[in-house]
């Protein structure tokens, strides 16, 4: 319902922020830039992301599911070059945004639910 999706906005917005607090090259112009790309970015995922999961499940297989962080770097350039209030400086910060992100984003849940 609505509620849900406000609040997981909210949690995927928090967790948005301080990985662009933590890593050095993602930058969010502020708590409604990290919203609306938080917004963006459930959008990606949910168009982009199972296409590209499915082209490289047997390389995925072979990292045993390492190469998600990959694919996860990726939704997040995507994201850095449509939002206007969030960046990505480069393929290896969108990496180590993606496992940050990962984690934050499961703390949060864990913590708010």
């Amino acid at each position: 319902d609505m509620k849900n999706f406000i609040v997981r906005l909210l949690i995927n917005g928090m967790a948005l922020m301080a990985t662009a607090t933590l890593v050095d090259g993602i930058h969010a112009s502020g708590f409604w830039g990290a919203i609306i790309a938080a917004l963006v970015l459930g959008i990606v995922n949910a168009i982009i992301r199972p296409i590209l999961m499915v082209f490289t499940l047997p390389l995925n297989v072979l990292t045993l599911g390492l190469f998600t962080f990959v694919i996860n770097a990726f939704m997040l350039m995507i994201v850095g070059a449509l939002v206007s209030g969030f960046a990505v400086d480069g393929f290896f910060a969108a990496l180590l945004g993606s496992v940050v992100l990962s984690i934050v984003s499961a703390i949060l849940s864990w913590l708010l639910k």
